[in-house]
């Protein structure tokens, strides 16, 4: 349960993020992507505002054993970057960058991004199901 509350928080904390900075609107994020017209540098902002909180929580996950729920610490992902790793990025920029939402942005505009934020999240979901048909290694 305690898991839970502390992934509801931090789910909130981040939607709230979301809407402060602008970021469920897709026109700015495809604003970043038109480098050569009408640029928006505001998600670079963004981005750049959450490596240093980011890079400290790596520092201080990285001395602890077990979580503030209680649990041990998962290990640090692999840093193989193969053929999977790079298709997937590329299939998630090329949705990025023709939606302008990415998951997280798109759950927080459920409540009032109309139909184009439906759309998103049922591909998203149909995504997600054709992932785990794929064979792993």
């Amino acid at each position: 349960m305690r898991g839970l509350i502390f992934a509801a928080l931090a789910g909130a904390l981040f939607g709230v993020g979301l809407l402060v900075s602008g970021m469920t609107d897709p026109a700015r994020v495809r604003g970043w992507l038109d480098v050569f017209g009408a640029w928006d540098p505001t998600l670079g902002f963004v981005l750049t505002g959450a490596i240093l909180p980011m890079a400290a929580a790596w520092r201080i996950a990285a001395r602890r054993t077990r979580a503030h729920t209680g649990r041990p610490m998962p290990a640090p992902p692999a840093a193989i970057i193969d053929a999977r790793l790079l298709g997937g990025a590329a299939i998630f920029g090329l949705g990025w960058g023709l939606s302008g939402l990415c998951p997280g942005p798109a759950m927080a505009s459920i409540g009032f991004g109309g139909v184009p934020v439906l759309i998103f999240l049922a591909a998203m979901v149909a995504g997600m199901g054709l992932f785990g048909l794929i064979p792993r290694r």
